[in-house]
């Protein structure tokens, strides 16, 4: 009798045993089907009615991580071709300003799961050698992503280099064009700041920017310093307004990206055609950089580099006000052919 039961208990527990082997088998099973499926799945299909204030963490996480792994040249050919993935030519260029907030709008875009970004500078427009080596080359230097995502480089070069224009139009005649800009004097001190600090790094003496900025010889403003240059937007504007119609530039509000950046970031989701996926759950205000952080998801912050947000070196007010004075018509005609207006005094 004894035996019996021993038997039976034995048989029960086989039975509970194969159950439970089998149920996380099937488990195994599932999640590895799962690891499978593309992680992001088209536009239209990604983004449903429900959460519009929120990126869908699953594919940020996927981003942030077998993307990541891609651009660091660890993933194989054949992990490449099972993932769909393709580098692509930019569909959108930040051509400048700079200093105007180039490198916080690429990655205040990068927030977008529909949005993919060249993380270095390739200068292929502006540097004649590069341009020299063709435009698979620069292909080969964009990420990774998928067919339905858009890829975004910056070069803030790009705005005022002559021949950038021309050759961009003749890779992509209809491509959309960012440009960021802040009031043309605070932009042209910190132009000169970012060179100033350079310049200290290395044990150099540099000129005041006063000294810089204005012509010795006849007080006047020194439009042959190239910080000055830069800050006379609409000289640039107009001659890429030879090649490209104004509908396919968008101006971004430099100065506002850095006290409310959701509004402009908005903008150019709409820009962009992007359905709205930033929000503010993604931005947040660090009291102790002065700056706003990025939030990708529940892990994973950034803030920009410390070198972003430099203090200014104190400038005469008269050559403040001599700078705003000769900028003022230029800003006016700059009003006028983009069509929206800024707070510039």
């Amino acid at each position: 009798m004894l035996f019996k039961q021993q038997a039976l208990l034995r048989q029960k527990l086989f039975v509970l045993g194969s159950l439970a082997i089998g149920s996380l088998l099937y488990l195994v099973a599932r999640v590895g089907s799962l690891d499978r499926l593309q992680p992001i799945c088209p536009i239209d299909g990604r983004f449903g009615p429900h959460g519009q204030d929120e990126i869908p963490l699953r594919a940020l996480q996927f981003k942030r991580g077998l993307l990541h792994e891609f651009r660091k040249g660890n993933a194989t050919k054949e992990q490449i071709r099972l993932h769909n993935l393709v580098q692509q030519l930019p569909k959108a260029i930040i051509i400048g300003v700079r200093k105007g907030g180039t490198r916080a709008l690429l990655e205040m875009l990068n927030l977008h799961p529909a949005v993919v970004k060249a993380s270095q500078e390739i200068h292929f427009f502006d540097n004649d050698e590069n341009y020299a080596k063709g435009i698979e080359w620069y292909r080969k230097k964009m990420p990774f992503s998928y067919p339905h995502q858009i890829t975004i480089e910056k070069s803030p070069a790009y705005f005022i280099t002559e021949e950038v224009p021309e050759r961009i139009y003749k890779m992509n005649s209809s491509i959309k064009l960012l440009i960021i800009v802040r009031e043309p004097t605070t932009r042209a001190i910190s132009d000169y700041t970012q060179v100033l600090e350079g310049k200290e790094r290395k044990n150099k003496t540099y000129y005041k920017f006063e000294k810089l900025a204005i012509d010795p010889t006849t007080c006047e403003v020194n439009t042959k310093y190239k910080a000055v240059r830069t800050s006379i937007y609409t000289k640039h504007l107009e001659r890429w307004l030879k090649y490209f119609p104004i509908e396919q530039f968008h101006i971004v509000d430099g100065d506002r990206l850095i006290t409310e950046p959701l509004p402009e970031l908005q903008l150019v989701e709409k820009f962009l055609n992007l359905p709205s996926r930033i929000s503010q759950y993604n931005l947040y205000f660090n009291a102790t950089r002065g700056f706003y952080c990025l939030r990708f998801n529940i892990v994973f912050n950034k803030c920009l580099a410390g070198s972003k947000g430099r203090i200014h070196p104190e400038v005469d007010p008269s050559v403040i006000t001599k700078l705003r004075k000769f900028f003022h018509p230029f800003n006016q005609k700059f009003y006028q052919i983009t069509g929206r207006t800024f707070n510039w005094p």
